[in-house]
């Protein structure tokens, strides 16, 4: 083993469970420094230069403090794609990755549907739907000015194929629109449930983006619901990423405002994680 992966195992072993270092370890050795894989795995004693000598001390001080590995790195991987993400957005899951390949599966063959994002954070959904269906409408929102800047880079990226807004979806003040499908992936971690978020999450990410009260834990979703009754087109579909405690609550929601053919999945771990309505 040589000096650096020694180095980065040792000031992060209390911090992070052994598998996870191990990981780091590569993430930072390869993607990060550009060091040789097969020199890492192979034990290689491997002298940096000052420069790289200083950016590995600056990598693993912001590891001591819980911040994301995707924020240091200023991108995080979502299906397939680069996408530059800092504390002002929410960092992208798989399980959203898993929402966006369900619109893609039903929309391939769609042509020019129309589709509105409610949340947009870095844009991740919003731009990869554009990508995946390259002839839809897409549009994003978001209450957050800083998300809002961040979005734009990633679409710009990717080909300004996106339009986004500032909305708060909370308040009245609501652009008028029709689409055929209505994505979110809303705010849904209840504040009872902070206790069991690792300190990466709470210390780093956008409460704004993370919670809703106890007292009501299917605002965004209910606020949601009843927009799309005016927003979506005949036989238009409703996608949510759910908290997985709240499936049944989040259908029966649902039934009660008249949506049809509700569908709840599970993610790739077993969870309730999504949901599909289509309009009444």
């Amino acid at each position: 083993m040589n000096r650096i992966t020694t180095y980065i195992r040792q000031s992060l072993q209390d911090i992070y469970p052994p598998e996870e270092v191990n990981a780091l370890s590569m993430l930072i050795c390869c993607d990060m420094l550009g060091l040789d894989a097969l020199d890492i795995y192979m034990g290689k004693d491997i002298i940096l230069s000052e420069c790289k000598q200083r950016e590995l001390e600056n990598i693993i001080f912001r590891l001591q403090k819980n911040e994301p590995i995707q924020y240091i790195r200023g991108f995080a991987e979502f299906c397939g794609r680069k996408f530059k993400v800092a504390p002002g957005v929410l960092i992208p899951r798989p399980e959203t990755e898993e929402l966006v390949e369900w619109i893609v599966s039903d929309y391939r063959k769609a042509g020019q549907v129309r589709i509105l994002d409610i949340g947009t954070g870095s844009g991740c959904i919003p731009v990869s739907l554009a990508q995946l269906l390259p002839e839809a409408q897409v549009s994003s929102c978001d209450v957050s000015t800083e998300a809002l800047r961040i979005a734009a880079m990633n679409v710009k990226r990717y080909g300004d194929k996106v339009t986004l807004f500032c909305a708060d979806i909370l308040k009245e003040e609501l652009p008028e629109c029709q689409v055929d499908v209505l994505v979110s992936n809303p705010p849904y971690i209840t504040e009872s449930e902070r206790t069991d978020m690792e300190a990466n999450v709470l210390d780093w990410e956008p409460e704004l983006a993370l919670f809703v009260p106890d007292s009501d834990p299917l605002r965004f979703y209910r606020r949601i619901a009843r927009k799309g009754l005016d927003w979506l087109s005949e036989e238009g579909a409703l996608y949510f990423e759910i908290n997985r405690a709240y499936g049944a609550e989040t259908v029966r929601m649902l039934e009660e405002l008249g949506y049809r053919q509700i569908e709840l999945r599970k993610d790739l771990s077993g969870n309730d994680r999504m949901i599909k309505a289509i309009r009444p």
